[in-house]
């Protein structure tokens, strides 16, 4: 099966490129879609959402992995592949497609209440609906970056550009207006390397369990 993945930043494109196919949607939901419709244009068979998450229920973790049971995008619930989800771990929990950024304690623990979801990303809703729309089967796995009770600091909501990669400017101007939330925002990358750390080892059994050469790009 040709799978291909949606990631939103470079390095988790390079984490991600022995299982399949990969294209960067830049850590937006508009840029999913994106990324989506080249995979799909380009043939793949399955869809993944890979990368990165953030915590919704105070039992997650920065690093902890959530490969979900299903993704609620506008209020409607869509069901992972089970097949494909096994490949990384027994499904379990459910991720919420979101449109926009959840960075503060208080919003994530609404959302968390109103949705019963226990994470949140901007891209895994665009892979799944596009999934449902194209009848692809799609899983997600997202390792915990920024737990429930992080406020996110407002240089990591300007720091990535189109392309994945960390936009240096844009965060420098932000923490010359907030300096203080340098030590904030270390707290953040100490996290994500957690989190990235989780994400290769899943890789790295995927390929143990398989035994097979990766799939063709």
């Amino acid at each position: 099966m040709k799978l291909g993945i949606v990631v939103g930043l470079e390095a988790e494109a390079r984490i991600a490129a022995p299982l399949g196919v990969v294209e960067i949607g830049g850590g937006t939901a508009l840029g999913a879609e994106e990324a989506v419709l080249r995979l799909i244009h380009r043939g793949v068979e399955a869809l993944l959402s890979f990368g990165l998450a953030g915590g919704l229920s105070p039992a997650l973790r920065p690093g902890h992995l959530i490969v979900a049971d299903a993704v609620l995008v506008d209020g409607v619930l869509l069901p992972t592949d089970a097949a494909l989800a096994s490949r990384f771990s027994p499904r379990r929990g459910l991720l919420l497609g979101a449109q926009r950024a959840i960075g503060s304690v208080a919003d994530r623990h609404a959302a968390h209440v109103t949705t019963g979801a226990a994470a949140v990303d901007m891209e895994s809703g665009a892979v799944a609906a596009a999934a449902h729309v194209a009848k692809l089967p799609f899983a997600v796995v997202r390792a915990i970056c920024d737990a429930w009770d992080r406020e996110l600091p407002a240089a990591a909501m300007v720091a990535l550009d189109p392309n994945g990669a960390i936009a240096g400017r844009r965060v420098a101007q932000a923490l010359l207006r907030r300096p203080g939330e340098a030590f904030a925002l270390i707290g953040l990358a100490r996290d994500a390397y957690r989190a990235r750390r989780t994400l290769r080892t899943a890789v790295a059994n995927v390929i143990d369990r398989s035994g097979a050469p990766p799939p063709p790009r």
